[in-house]
């Protein structure tokens, strides 16, 4: 009764276009065009003046001396402002303007959407072979990108190009654990369970922010997305063993850092709920998995 058929995709008119690094505004491309980079990176923020410059300096750092190494290397940064009551696109522009809007792109939602929404506005506009999902706050190192670009590899054949390699803080756990509450300690235990009583079987770590995935693989899931709050993770790889798109589970170099906008009762409250709600709309036929499907 209260599910909608299928996620809805529209875009509002300013959000189809992106500020080139002279202030003038150009037309967002599609995930349905052609690649024409190797990488793409997608950066949701919301309300992220403070912690987005030291992700951005590390990643195009990173990205920069790869670059040079090797000049047949591409790349694209998009930042996705959800709706952000700061500075956020105003501090992210200022690389647009540094590095110029080939390299770095911010797109701007009129409205917050939440972190699935944000992130599936920015990979529809993508340019990427393969799109890297990152979280403004830095936590993950950015070079164990490499890490998870041999994941994928280790992946072939990719059947119809679709492999998936996602972050994992797993092996963290026990250090986790010594660090927290009982409290949150057995919120973490219980969305753990409902994740693999419910949804996902196999993946230890879906929450992970840092995940990347073929263009095809991308295409096909973000277009079936209905969760657009913190548990689009989960929905995601969902849709991905449905389709039968091979998964890999890599290991990397997590830091907590402050600033979370993760409210810990009310958020995992949340969660439980959408992961109840994923299970329960899918079995009943309410939620049906489509072949992509593109954006107004």
């Amino acid at each position: 009764m209260t599910a909608t058929k299928m996620p809805p995709l529209h875009q509002h008119e300013e959000e189809k276009f992106f500020l080139n690094a002279k202030g003038q505004k150009e037309t967002l491309p599609s995930i349905w065009d052609k690649p024409t980079k190797q990488l793409s990176v997608v950066v949701p923020s919301y309300n992220e003046e403070k912690r987005l410059p030291v992700m951005m300096d590390e990643a195009l750092g990173y990205l920069e001396k790869r670059q040079n190494r090797d000049p047949t290397f591409t790349y694209e940064v998009i930042v996705v402002d959800d709706g952000s009551r700061d500075q956020t696109s105003k501090v992210a522009f200022k690389y647009c303007q540094k590095y110029g809007s080939d390299k770095v792109r911010v797109i701007t939602l009129v409205k917050n959407r939440g972190k699935g929404g944000a992130i599936r506005m920015g990979v529809f506009s993508s340019r990427g072979e393969k799109i890297l999902m990152a979280d403004a706050d830095g936590a993950t190192k950015f070079p164990d990108v490499e890490k998870l670009e041999k994941g994928l590899n280790d992946l072939q054949p990719w059947p119809d190009q679709m492999a998936i390699a996602c972050g994992s803080r797993a092996h963290l756990e026990k250090e986790s654990i010594a660090q927290r509450s009982y409290f949150r300690t057995l919120l973490m235990y219980g969305f753990h369970f409902l994740v693999w009583f419910l949804c996902v079987k196999g993946i230890r770590d879906t929450q992970c922010g840092f995940k990347l995935l073929t263009r095809e693989a991308a295409s096909r899931t973000f277009s079936s997305l209905h969760i657009e709050q913190w548990a689009f993770d989960v929905e995601l790889l969902y849709i991905a063993q449905f389709f039968k798109i091979p998964i890999a589970e890599i290991a990397v170099n997590w830091t907590e850092i402050e600033g979370s906008k993760l409210v810990p009762f009310w958020s995992w409250l949340q969660m439980g709920k959408d992961l109840l709600f994923i299970r329960l709309r899918y079995m009943t036929g309410a939620w049906k998995l489509e072949q992509t499907r593109k954006m107004n």
